[in-house]
């Protein structure tokens, strides 16, 4: 059975609700903080670590007055979709499964990846990067070419 997926819609953070918000990302940010939602008739709930923790970073961006948005994803990804979260093009996607560099399965002739195995993918090649980066910085540095103070 196949799912309709509702499109993302954008949310923007009220003027008015601006105070709340701020309040609310202090109280989330607080590491001993186990938040729960209570009911008009005092029912009370803990809100899970996995919906808190995405409460938490729509929060944190509506509290820097930037928009937020929630996107659903099948647990399984075509290779268009799991492009489009890389960013990258779908051939260069396709050269990374050929390269085994992201596990996959096939359904009849088409390939699809976990939604799971795609984001162990990018987290582990964002933490390269960072780490290249950080060394051309400290190269950089020691070579004299880069300085932090301001002229």
């Amino acid at each position: 059975m196949s799912r309709q997926k509702a499109s993302p819609e954008s949310i923007l953070l009220p003027e008015k609700e601006q105070e709340s918000i701020a309040q609310l990302a202090e109280i989330l940010s607080r590491e001993s903080a186990q938040p729960k939602l209570v009911t008009s008739n005092g029912e009370e709930i803990i809100i899970p670590e996995s919906v808190c923790n995405i409460l938490h970073q729509a929060v944190e961006a509506m509290a820097s007055d930037e928009a937020v948005s929630i996107v659903r994803y099948n647990r399984e990804l075509t290779t268009q979709q799991a492009a489009n979260i890389l960013n990258v093009s779908r051939p260069f996607l396709v050269k990374l499964l050929d390269e085994e560099s992201i596990p996959y399965i096939k359904v009849g002739s088409h390939r699809r990846i976990r939604f799971k195995d795609l984001i162990i993918y990018k987290e582990q090649r964002d933490s390269k990067r960072r780490k290249l980066l950080d060394q051309l910085i400290e190269m950089t540095e020691e070579a004299g070419l880069y300085s932090d103070e301001k002229a």
